[in-house]
């Protein structure tokens, strides 16, 4: 329905009127009044152009345009009144973010005109947001892969938390969420200059000396500066960059970077990052989050809420065992894989990638890896991408390995 524009009246006249006028250039679909409209979004949505009526009960088109705005950002939104004047085609540009402002009666030829505009509009907005989250997300998946061969860890754990922040991102219904799920990817880009010992230490829950706490304290700058030159990558970096700040700022700070200034894809990748180093030191799903809780105002009460909604404890995974001829595009790895002589090729929590098959025939009888292997096959658990059982991944695989090392 990319093609399909709607139109909004109170009066069913004029609604059938504009069929019947534009029936043979134009796919239509009509609402009569600003509350149906919004079902009709929410149900046969999305459409391409939102045209209405700005007079209605209940509700003027002002309100309805920047409704439409809220649930269907793709939409370009065209307002027409039969009482124009500045003062309101200032408001409904502010208000509705407007693409075109129509006075009544409009001739035929207008009215053809500005639609056609607008379904032009309308490709360009699409195409745009395709290149962002197709083009230059592959890439970035390409070179995330590329980079959890260098360091399987750090990689590890960006697998595990870009679960959990694409499960809260869609708890938060966030407008642009592929800007979370990137930055989340991403976050542990900085911590390939650290030293092996020092991520082993973070990952694993142990204590580190006060060099190595400053020096892992800085991989946030690095990485959101690797980022930032990237060509519209600057929202991803500033969220990889502020990756760890609490949501209020300690009393009598100046630190303009606080509560609603901080982006909330940083707030996320807070309430996602140290519920996962929770989870590595043992502690279960519960316990968990009864600690964030407690942690008064490092956290933004709604993100913390989301991360609980997405929390699914009923949920199952179905772990299968499976040799390296047996591994598959999407499966995620229940435990680390090590070579034979101890060195980690792939972390628990990494998604099973056509590169990383590769690599690991390639490596044969040279890597001796140790077969089966344990992995989650999430479409044959009933469980997509997505799902509200997303955050369950990360937690089972966290609860499964502490309780194999305790054995």
């Amino acid at each position: 329905m990319s093609d399909t524009i709607l139109f909004v009246d109170d009066d069913a006249n004029i609604l059938e009127g504009f069929k019947r006028q534009l029936r043979k250039d134009f796919t239509v679909e009509t609402a009569i009044g600003p509350e149906e409209g919004l079902k009709a979004i929410e149900a046969r949505g999305p459409f391409a152009v939102v045209v209405s009526d700005r007079q209605m009960p209940g509700m003027d088109g002002v309100v309805f345009l920047s409704r439409v705005r809220e649930r269907s950002r793709d939409a370009v939104r065209i307002l027409l009144t039969g009482n124009a004047n500045l003062e309101a085609a200032v408001q409904a540009i502010n208000e509705g973010q407007i693409f075109r402002f129509l006075t009544k009666p409009c001739t035929h030829e207008v009215l053809v005109g500005t639609l056609t505009a607008a379904l032009q509009q309308h490709k360009l907005i699409t195409a745009e947001r395709e290149l962002l989250e197709q083009t230059l997300g592959g890439s970035i998946r390409v070179l995330c892969d590329m980079l959890s061969f260098a360091n399987p860890e750090a990689f590890g754990r960006s697998s595990r938390i870009t679960r959990s922040v694409q499960a809260m991102a869609d708890q938060l219904q966030l407008p642009d969420p592929w800007l979370t799920t990137t930055a989340a990817m991403l976050s542990q880009i900085g911590c390939v200059i650290l030293p092996e010992i020092v991520l082993n230490k973070v990952y694993h829950g142990e204590a580190l000396r006060a060099e190595e706490s400053q020096l892992y304290k800085q991989h946030p700058f690095m990485g959101a500066d690797m980022m930032a030159p990237i060509p519209r990558m600057k929202p991803v970096a500033e969220i990889i960059r502020f990756q760890d700040k609490p949501y209020r700022a300690t009393e009598g700070s100046n630190d303009p970077h606080t509560g609603e200034r901080l982006p909330i894809g940083a707030r996320i990748l807070k309430v996602a990052l140290d519920f996962d180093a929770l989870l590595s030191t043992g502690k279960s799903q519960a316990n968990a989050i009864t600690i964030l809780k407690g942690r008064k105002d490092v956290y933004d009460p709604n993100v913390l809420e989301a991360l609980i909604t997405s929390v699914t404890t009923g949920w199952k995974p179905q772990v299968q065992s499976v040799g390296i001829t047996g591994l598959q595009d999407g499966m995620i790895l229940v435990e680390d894989i090590h070579s034979g002589t101890g060195e980690l090729l792939a972390s628990k929590g990494q998604e099973v990638t056509a590169s990383m098959r590769m690599r690991f025939l390639g490596l044969g009888s040279f890597a001796a890896i140790k077969e089966p292997l344990s992995v989650i096959h999430p479409k044959q658990t009933g469980f997509l991408k997505g799902d509200p059982g997303e955050q369950a991944v990360s937690s089972f695989l966290h609860n499964l390995k502490t309780s194999t090392q305790a054995a």
